[in-house]
């Protein structure tokens, strides 16, 4: 079993209000993202929140996810994946990786987490991200092999750091989809964004 986990727990300094509740074609972008995974082959998603977590839960509690608070959200992005994975533990979830996605990467393609969720299993390598034109983009899958890991990295550089450190274990799925790296970060990148719905 893959299970989602989507960030959503970050400052959103840059653009002044939270990412989840961004407004595209009609819903959040966390609505998006959800709408997405829940046409793939992941069998249950998690949210992680932070700063804004009551407003995200609020305006959204009917989303099918399980929320997760991560009161270090202020220590970056790993924090919050180490958040959920011991979530996972505490459960005694019994699964084989993670699809790690970004709530400010809202469009993202049920086929591709399909097909990347495919390969993890065909290629049995520990990490699996997608790549359009040579950039490498999101949702990203980590084997389970790597929780432990990815519990103790460094938490200034993030997943990153495993991702370097495993580059013979990664297996990159090529695609035409120029959505996996649109990241929504700023007012500006939001305006360009709503030019494309």
């Amino acid at each position: 079993m893959v299970v989602a986990v989507v960030l959503s727990a970050g400052e959103s300094r840059r653009m002044g209000s939270p990412k989840a509740l961004l407004r595209f074609a009609g819903k959040t972008f966390l609505e998006h993202i959800v709408a997405s995974l829940a046409q793939t082959k992941v069998e249950r998603m998690i949210v992680v929140v932070g700063r804004d977590a009551e407003e995200i839960r609020s305006k959204l509690a009917r989303l099918p996810v399980t929320w997760v608070v991560n009161n270090d959200y202020a220590k970056g992005q790993l924090s919050s994946l180490v958040t959920a994975i011991r979530r996972l533990q505490e459960e005694g979830a019994v699964i084989d990786g993670i699809l790690v996605h970004l709530v400010d990467h809202p469009l993202i393609s049920p086929e591709l987490v399909d097909r990347m969720i495919a390969r993890f299993y065909e290629s049995k390598k520990l990490i699996v991200l997608p790549r359009h034109k040579g950039k490498r983009g999101h949702p990203v899958i980590f084997s389970k092999d790597l929780f432990a890991e990815l519990m103790s990295a460094p938490l200034e550089q993030g997943a990153k750091a495993v991702v370097h450190a495993h580059r013979g274990d990664t297996l990159e799925v090529e695609t035409d989809e120029a959505g996996i790296t649109v990241d929504i970060d700023t007012q500006d990148e939001y305006r360009k964004l709503i030019g494309r719905g």
